[in-house]
């Protein structure tokens, strides 16, 4: 019997006698080959580090809630001081965000089904969630009032496309009701005055055009707050204990900067003082004694708190360089935060308001491996093909282990309206520490994070090249580097980032050897027909409007689509079928193209997935797939 079955192992071709590894029930591998198991049995480390999220305070206890994965998705946890256990609060299948009373004892949720976005909000009781909108429509979160009473939120329930405004007693569903209907899908309620009969709504038009308001919770009245006329952008919005309300803005100057704003003339006065850089967050004091606030410079973070009575700034020096998000001021006036960096994965951290002296609460794992051999980013800057300054983050591989010219991967965020920071990579490092590959962030231009005047250059369809053609700058730029090998250059980019690295594998094919694209347009019409209703205005103001005829045509024109017969390098494409943001039809069409036109093209598909993988064990096949795909195409391997 031995001998029969080892005759039979012998007649079986070698891949197939070698194992595999295990595809998850949830992907399509379409036209992918099978993935080695030596591949995962190396990346598993890589695969293993985790997070810790800061979601809020749990002002009953004085626990800190996180979010962090111990199985497939993110869940809440309870931190009862530093570096003490993780203890489980939520257990479900999709990931969610915790939104904690600010006086304690009402733990709310949002969580969606396989990352459609149509999210709901729970109560967490007795470790069930229970529901307390519609289960249909797409639901977010906006604020608490200060008593713990009331929550504002937006929702598409009355005809899936405008986000109107309701406010509720989560212990009380029934009282649930809308206070405002509106037109568009950019609103939301910021905040509550102290007496709750006011509430602060912001209006997003554009990266560059925000409204904000004041809304009589009782009536319903919606009062203008600034000049609507003007070309404003707020950021954040919140009511100060005292009833004063604070903002970032950038009314008269090319950056947001932290002020307030007169409830009565609606006239802004910054109290932040730097010329120079965004305030992308901040977080008042319970008692109004600081506004903490994080100032974005060229990416890296800086931590400040400002005395509102003095305007004095002081900041927290004694954290590592990376970047800092999550701000959540708590019942004691401790703040809390989340860091990440290139050698710590992001972490809870609390600040001591009175000392500056930060304290680490979570130390996140990364799968034994030593987080000090991760590399640190490099700050680039060229000039493009118009003068323009545009820059990004290079990561090298060590020289003592990978010596000579190394192969280099160009990863494009999403956005437009987004900026890449040099936070923690993890799966990524792989390619850096184990492969040799060096990794290239770039943020072209329409970036955030650089001033209004900049995040405009790329609105439109007629400016929308403009930033590929960033993309051939550092290309230059990067082909003369003496430690990058010009012959071995390859693209990859999600969402906005996945037309980038469409288009530049079209326009850029004879200097690149591969593209991975993901969750990406293929063309600016049909996802604009296609896109969510809820959103789809919203985006028109960036890429262009596909109604008016001239418009159109130029969004035909420049749609990768359109030239797929330019595309001759092999092609990685990974979808979600839920993705409410990139339609699964923008992916299916390009790789149906692209084999018709005889080339390559790999397409994982996530049946259980949105706009990106959410899910680890559909996150490790996708990097796992990755990696297959530059052994093959960029390493040659």
């Amino acid at each position: 019997m031995k001998k029969l079955l080892m005759a039979a192992a012998a007649l079986l071709p070698f891949s197939t006698a070698q194992a595999e590894a295990p595809k998850p029930a949830a992907l399509v591998a379409d036209g992918i080959p099978p993935v080695p198991d030596d591949i995962p049995a190396a990346m598993r480390p890589y695969g293993e580090s985790r997070s810790a999220v800061v979601q809020g305070w749990d002002a009953s206890t004085g626990n800190l809630i996180i979010a962090t994965r111990f199985a497939n998705t993110a869940q809440l946890h309870a931190v009862a001081g530093p570096m003490m256990d993780r203890r489980q609060i939520t257990f479900e299948a999709e990931p969610v965000r915790a939104h904690p009373s600010p006086v304690g004892g009402t733990l709310l949720v949002l969580k969606d089904t396989g990352g459609n976005e149509f999210f709901q909000i729970y109560r967490v009781a007795e470790g069930q969630l229970q529901l307390l909108t519609d289960g249909k429509s797409r639901n977010e979160f906006g604020a608490w009032s200060d008593d713990g009473k009331l929550v504002g939120y937006s929702s598409t329930r009355r005809n899936g496309t405008d986000t109107d405004l309701y406010v509720m007693d989560p212990l009380n569903p029934k009282s649930d009701r809308m206070v405002a209907q509106v037109a568009g899908g950019g609103w939301q309620i910021a905040g509550f005055s102290p007496d709750s009969k006011t509430a602060l709504v912001q209006q997003y038009v554009s990266v560059q055009k925000s409204n904000l308001w004041l809304l009589d919770v009782g009536s319903g009245k919606l009062t203008p707050l600034g000049d609507h006329a003007a070309s404003v952008s707020y950021g954040e919005a919140a009511f100060a204990p005292d009833g004063t309300i604070w903002v970032t803005s950038d009314e008269g100057s090319d950056f947001q900067r932290l002020g307030t704003i007169d409830r009565r003339t609606g006239r802004f006065t910054p109290r932040s003082t730097e010329a120079k850089w965004d305030v992308e967050s901040f977080e008042i004091a319970r008692d109004g004694s600081y506004v903490a606030y994080v100032l974005n410079e060229n990416g890296s973070s800086r931590l400040k708190l400002l005395d509102p009575k003095t305007g004095a700034a002081r900041e927290a020096r004694n954290l590592p360089l990376g970047t800092i998000g999550g701000l959540e001021a708590g019942p004691d006036g401790r703040l809390a935060f989340s860091l990440s960096s290139a050698k710590v994965p992001t972490d809870a951290f609390t600040l001591n308001p009175a000392s500056l002296q930060a304290t680490r609460w979570t130390q996140s794992e990364t799968g034994g491996l030593d987080a000090a051999r991760n590399p640190e980013a490099e700050l680039v800057e060229v000039k493009s093909f118009d003068g323009e300054t545009v820059s990004g983050f290079l990561y090298r591989p060590d020289p003592k282990k990978f010596p000579g010219k190394r192969p280099l991967v160009v990863s494009i965020h999403g956005g437009p309206e987004g900026q890449y920071t040099p936070g923690f990579r993890g799966a990524s490092n792989y390619l850096t520490n184990e492969l040799g590959i060096a990794v290239f962030a770039p943020n072209v231009r329409g970036s955030t994070g650089f001033g209004k005047r900049f995040v405009s250059l790329d609105n439109g369809p007629f400016k929308r090249e403009d930033s590929v053609k960033d993309i051939g700058a550092f290309l230059d730029r990067l082909q003369r580097d003496p430690r990058i090998d010009p012959k071995r250059m390859a693209v990859n980019g999600g969402s906005y980032g996945g037309y980038m690295c469409y288009a530049s594998a079209i326009r850029y094919g004879d200097r690149l050897k591969a593209a991975d694209c993901i969750v990406a347009i293929s063309n600016f019409v049909t996802f604009l027909e296609n896109t969510q209703s809820y959103r789809r205005d919203l985006r028109r103001v960036e890429y262009g409007d596909e109604r008016d005829p001239v418009q159109r045509a130029k969004l035909t024109a420049i749609s990768p689509l359109t030239s797929v017969n330019k595309l001759k390098i092999p092609l990685l494409v990974v979808t979600g079928s839920n993705d409410p943001r990139v339609p699964e039809s923008e992916a299916n069409q390009i790789v149906a193209a692209v084999r018709g036109n005889g080339g390559t093209a790999w397409h994982l598909v996530g049946k259980n997935e949105g706009h990106g993988f959410a899910k680890k064990e559909n996150r490790d096949y996708q990097s796992w797939v990755e990696t297959m795909f530059w052994r093959r195409y960029l390493l040659g391997q």
